[in-house]
């Protein structure tokens, strides 16, 4: 050994000079409770099946096959987060306004918003911008917007109760600059939980992203995932009487057995030494009904008519009779005369410009169409009357 120190025994030693400095601000996973390891699982699973379906959405939104694994929970420091992101990435900021209070942040990459918004707007994710602008940005707000939304319908259904989230906002931030604590909240003065994402989308992307939880929020979050988790009990008796029916039930076991021939105590009687409507006497069989053999009910008098039938009236045509339709004379109806249809990608759209052409796919000269409430009924010519355009109508459509 020369007796020399290293850089990374050097930065060591200054850290903990900086450690021991009482005037430090405590921003360590050591100054504050965090989660224990019960609380780490439960907010794995719920992130899990939110960002499950968080994927499901992005897939519909890109068209491409979006993979995300299974998340990683750990607690974390603002000075942590830094060290970990040292490129500008994209904040996404959820914030709930039903059901839960407070907020989290989700921290995609640069570039992977750039491949995310690429495929949105039409391109093949390969077309990327040097720098991120205001309708990039607003184009992951609509995206998170969806994924979220999708994910506290999943989070709702998980708790058992509502939850709503406001529109996210996106902000591309370099974590080397100094932040402004008044967006990031309580991040920047405590420790929070890192939950840790693998993302792949398609071919382009193979990346992570991550996202902040408060402690608080944490905390809240399994509260409730381990209250939906309970099965209901069902409600215990406080007494024995209240364990049997309402009906009390025959006390068979307290009549004794009368003599063959003699009817039981507490039994209604037709007569004396007759059994009861329904009971055969000694040695006679029982019908399926409960009737004695050979025993017919009494026939009633039923009145049997034919049924009448009202004479067709041959001499009626409904199609010849005269509808009301002066009922509806006066209901207004949207007529629309239209040109022609085409079929643009967003990004095409977003190139438009005064003086852009738009070809339509119907040819010059050919008759176009006349719609009622979006209904087919005629096509026509364009002719001028006056200042004005008109239809001159060729044919009814049937």
């Amino acid at each position: 050994m020369d007796g020399m120190l290293s850089q990374e025994e050097i930065n060591a030693l200054l850290g903990n000079m900086n450690a021991d400095d009482s005037n430090a601000t405590p921003n360590t996973a050591s100054d504050v409770a965090l989660l224990s390891a019960q609380e780490r699982d439960a907010i794995g699973e719920i992130s899990n099946i939110c960002m499950g379906t968080a994927a499901t959405t992005l897939y519909s939104l890109v068209n491409q096959k979006v993979t995300i694994t299974t998340p990683t929970v750990s607690s974390g420091t603002w000075d942590e987060l830094i060290a970990e992101y040292q490129k500008p990435c994209v904040f996404i900021t959820i914030s709930y306004r039903e059901g839960i209070a407070g907020n989290n942040i989700l921290i995609l990459q640069e570039d992977d918003v750039k491949v995310i918004t690429d495929l949105m707007m039409g391109g093949d994710g390969t077309n990327l911008v040097d720098e991120l602008s205001d309708l990039h940005l607003s184009a992951i707000c609509e995206a998170m917007n969806q994924m979220m939304g999708s994910s506290a319908t999943s989070l709702s259904s998980m708790l058992g109760q509502k939850i709503d989230i406001s529109p996210p906002s996106a902000e591309l931030v370099d974590l080397m600059d100094e932040i402004d604590e008044s967006k990031v909240g309580s991040f920047a003065e405590a420790s929070f939980i890192k939950v840790f994402f693998k993302m792949e989308i398609g071919d382009l992307v193979d990346s992570c992203i991550m996202q902040l939880y408060p402690i608080d929020l944490a905390r809240e979050l399994y509260s409730k995932f381990m209250s939906s988790q309970e099965p209901e009990e069902p409600a215990t008796p406080t007494s024995k009487q209240e364990e049997v029916s309402p009906t009390p039930s025959p006390q068979v076991t307290e009549t004794p057995t009368p003599p063959m021939g003699q009817p039981m105590m507490g039994q209604p009687m037709m007569g004396m030494g007759q059994p009861m409507m329904g009971q055969p006497m000694m040695g006679q069989p029982m019908m399926s009904q409960g009737m004695p053999y050979g025993y017919a009910p009494p026939m009633q008098d039923i009145n049997v008519q034919p049924v009448q039938f009202q004479p067709f009236n041959m001499g009626v045509n409904p199609i010849t009779q005269q509808e009301n339709i002066d009922l509806i004379m006066d209901v207004p109806l949207e007529v629309t005369v239209e040109l022609g249809r085409t079929s643009k990608s967003i990004k095409e759209i977003l190139e438009f410009t005064p003086g852009t052409i738009i070809e339509l796919e119907r040819i010059a000269g050919e008759p176009i169409d006349v719609l009622v409430n979006g209904k087919l009924v005629a096509k026509g010519e364009v002719v001028v009357i006056e200042e004005n355009f008109g239809i001159r109508v060729s044919d009814i459509i049937k």
